[in-house]
């Protein structure tokens, strides 16, 4: 699965925050370390929704995205 993500340069390495999962943030020293804290916040933040939802009822829906 792809995220689009920000990236922004500051006086310590860079900010990298997901738009679509508020909340979702990280950093690193570097542009490449930056990139692979994101995955790992990443997978955090739906590891702790999976596990917040998991009692409620849901549903899927498919979008088509162009």
């Amino acid at each position: 699965m792809k995220y689009k993500v920000n990236l922004k340069k500051t006086e310590e390495g860079y900010s990298v925050w997901v738009p679509g999962l508020p909340g979702c943030w990280s950093q690193g020293k570097t542009e490449e370390e930056a990139l692979e804290n994101i995955k790992d916040a990443i997978q955090s933040y739906l590891e702790t929704v999976e596990e917040l939802t998991k009692d409620k009822e849901y549903r899927y829906v498919e979008v088509s995205y162009a």
